[in-house]
């Protein structure tokens, strides 16, 4: 009985540090592995993104299958595999809509003629 408690004794506080390492190290990363899937996954186009080398662009088309994007970086389109991209600076608003009200009319608001 007095071996079973001594193996018991020795090993509970390997058993310890294991579960604490896991808790500390592991669930972290998992947890950030799984937020850096659901950004990669929203990438739609007309977000604005910086790649994993500091590479500014918007997005110009995105490809599920082959899991690519193109990016518009001022004319130039590139194309990189999407976990290349480090983070979405401004996300595109696919529900936007302009009212007519924030358009303003075609009309000026006043007139140039001169008064004689």
């Amino acid at each position: 009985m007095e071996a079973i408690t001594g193996l018991v004794g020795s090993i509970l506080p390997f058993i310890l540090i294991i579960g604490v390492a896991y808790f500390l190290m592991v669930r972290p990363q998992q947890k950030r592995a799984k937020e850096a899937q659901n950004m990669l996954n929203s990438l739609q186009k007309g977000d604005s993104v910086v790649t994993i080398g500091g590479l500014h662009g918007v997005i110009d088309e995105v490809n599920n299958e082959g899991k690519t994007v193109v990016l518009d970086c001022e004319g130039i389109y590139l194309t990189f595999e999407r976990r290349a991209i480090a983070r979405i600076v401004t996300k595109v608003d696919s529900t936007q809509t302009t009212t007519p009200e924030e358009l303003g009319t075609n009309t000026p608001d006043s007139t140039d003629e001169e008064v004689l």
